[in-house]
């Protein structure tokens, strides 16, 4: 099948969950826990995590799945199969408290790279869109990341941890934006911060995520023009396209400046402790 069929599939699926997800907040029909005793979930996020996976086994039989809640589990995985990396719902504190920056984020992977990627924004009525190599497109419309060339004229986004006491370690990094970027973003969904980029909303994105949150992104933001990579080396054997630990997206030439900084606040960080 060729890629562009394949996105026309990702696109309808994950238009089809984003309707899913508008309803269930118009009627507000949806429970609430945590995993690991900070992560919200609510039982939406499940339910569309289920439909997505529903509809990819029907298109693409025995293709493989990585999904943030109901196949989570990257250690059993060959990264050289194709497989299809999912998060139903991206930023769902702000789905639960009504907020518009929610995604559906879905991403095919062949060889350890991701080949095409959606991410669709139900709330704000916009679809993100990439093939390998063709280029990056918002609502049909081809996309660029924006001319920064000046750290001090950036707008840059992060986001936290769930874990509290995995925050204090990360103001180093936040104190050191502030201070010599224009101003600092945090909109609580990794998918659309890369998608942000990808279209020069936002000059440059860090954070550490997991493979779900950031791979249809990551692409998207590639093919927009964007830098990508990671402030310290990948393990052997991960492919970088899905290994989300520190990674940093932004303007091409700023990219070199904005990591430098980030790696001077955690040297700061270890002289201190």
């Amino acid at each position: 099948m060729r890629l562009t069929e394949r996105l026309d599939s990702a696109i309808d699926i994950a238009t089809r969950a984003g309707q899913q997800i508008r309803e269930a907040r118009q009627h507000q029909e949806f429970d609430r826990h945590y995993k690991q005793g900070s992560e919200l979930v609510t039982d939406i996020d499940v339910a569309v995590d289920t439909a997505i996976g529903d509809a990819l086994e029907a298109r693409f039989p025995d293709e493989h799945r990585l999904t943030e809640e109901l196949s989570p589990d990257q250690q059993s995985l060959d990264f050289q199969q194709p497989l299809w990396v999912i998060d139903p719902i991206d930023g769902t504190v702000n789905f639960a408290q009504g907020l518009a920056h929610v995604a559906v984020s879905i991403a095919w992977v062949k060889e350890g790279q991701v080949q095409l990627g959606v991410v669709h924004a139900p709330f704000l009525n916009e679809t993100f869109t990439a093939i390998r190599g063709q280029g990056a497109y918002r609502n049909g419309e081809r996309i660029r990341v924006s001319r920064a060339d000046k750290l001090a004229r950036s707008l840059v986004a992060t986001g936290f941890p769930y874990r509290r006491d995995s925050r204090t370690p990360l103001m180093r990094r936040l104190t050191a934006i502030l201070t010599n970027c224009q101003d600092i973003r945090r909109n609580g969904s990794a998918a659309l911060d890369l998608c942000d980029v990808a279209c020069g909303r936002l000059d440059a994105y860090y954070e550490s995520v997991k493979p779900w949150d950031f791979a249809a992104g990551l692409l998207i933001a590639r093919e927009a023009g964007a830098r990508t990579g990671h402030l310290y080396p990948c393990p052997q054997g991960m492919p970088t396209d899905l290994y989300g630990e520190n990674i940093v997206v932004s303007a091409p030439d700023i990219y070199g400046s904005l990591t430098d900084l980030l790696k001077r606040a955690d040297a700061d960080r270890v002289i201190d402790s």
